[in-house]
């Protein structure tokens, strides 16, 4: 289902947890397989790469999940003549280039070969935490 036929805008996946982050992905997953990647997936090469396991990357997700939201409200029911080549520059174009690059988001993979990326480093102290607590006496 594209996003914005239950009526409702439906959040970004990022800001769900537990099922319905289950349900998001899903649908995104379905989304993916069966729209993005058969019309735009093209060929994978070393200048333009793709991960099997895409879904194990979150930048991936949250990246393929704002293209599927901006596919839902550029070319869905009531959306302008012009949406579908608005999404193709503004979202399509951008999206896979960043997903696919040799830098990019699945630099580490190889066809056949999922390797996910090193975390980034963060400081062990959180700048935002509560400070140590006080003693009194």
């Amino acid at each position: 289902m594209p996003p914005g036929d239950a009526g409702s805008a439906p959040q970004f996946i990022l800001y769900l947890d537990g099922a319905e982050y289950g349900r998001a992905l899903r649908q995104l997953t379905l989304w993916v397989h069966h729209v993005l990647l058969p019309v735009y997936g093209g060929e994978v090469t070393s200048s333009s790469l793709w991960c099997s396991m895409w879904w194990e990357h979150p930048e991936a997700i949250a990246r393929l999940h704002g293209l599927w939201l901006a596919w839902g409200d550029l070319t869905g029911p009531g959306s302008d003549t012009s949406g579908p080549a608005v999404w193709h520059r503004d979202h399509l174009g951008p999206v896979m280039q960043t997903l696919r690059s040799p830098e990019g988001t699945f630099a580490g993979c190889k066809p056949g070969s999922h390797r996910r990326g090193a975390p980034f480093p963060v400081g062990e102290a959180d700048p935002f935490a509560p400070g140590p607590p006080v003693r009194e006496g």
